[in-house]
């Protein structure tokens, strides 16, 4: 049941104004809650520091991380759906493997294994500290 899709088929003439208008309100409507809480957090370390500038810094960097993979995810979409295309015929061992992954990562976080293995990293890793 869940593993349907819909689609519209557009044709070869491209589409208008009005259906980008609504493609990036569906894509900001089921963007906002994975998005939201970061910016929120971001929105409230910019209002908080102590310079205008590093405030700026830091909504600059959230903004270029977030636009930069759309830039060159148009810059390399042609090779990229080469690559997609020959993955194509591997796709359902893909979605298995990443199903798993999902579960994996849930029993994880119910378990508190995540955590543990979070501060295994960070005790044998110390540099990854500095990441975040």
């Amino acid at each position: 049941m869940l593993d349907r899709e819909a689609r519209l088929d557009a044709g070869d003439r491209g589409g208008s104004a009005l259906g980008a208008y609504v493609l990036g309100l569906a894509f900001a409507f089921g963007w906002t809650p994975c998005i939201g809480p970061q910016l929120g957090v971001i929105l409230t370390l910019a209002a908080n520091e102590a310079s205008l500038a590093r405030g700026t810094i830091l909504l600059g960097v959230y903004a270029a991380g977030l636009g930069i993979p759309f830039l060159l995810s148009a810059l390399f979409l042609e090779r990229a759906m080469g690559v997609m295309a020959r993955l194509k015929r591997h796709m359902k061992l893909i979605e298995r493997l990443m199903g798993a992954l999902l579960i994996v990562v849930g029993l994880a976080l119910l378990t508190g294994a995540f955590s543990a293995f979070s501060f295994w990293l960070l005790e044998n890793f110390p540099a990854l500290g500095a990441l975040g």
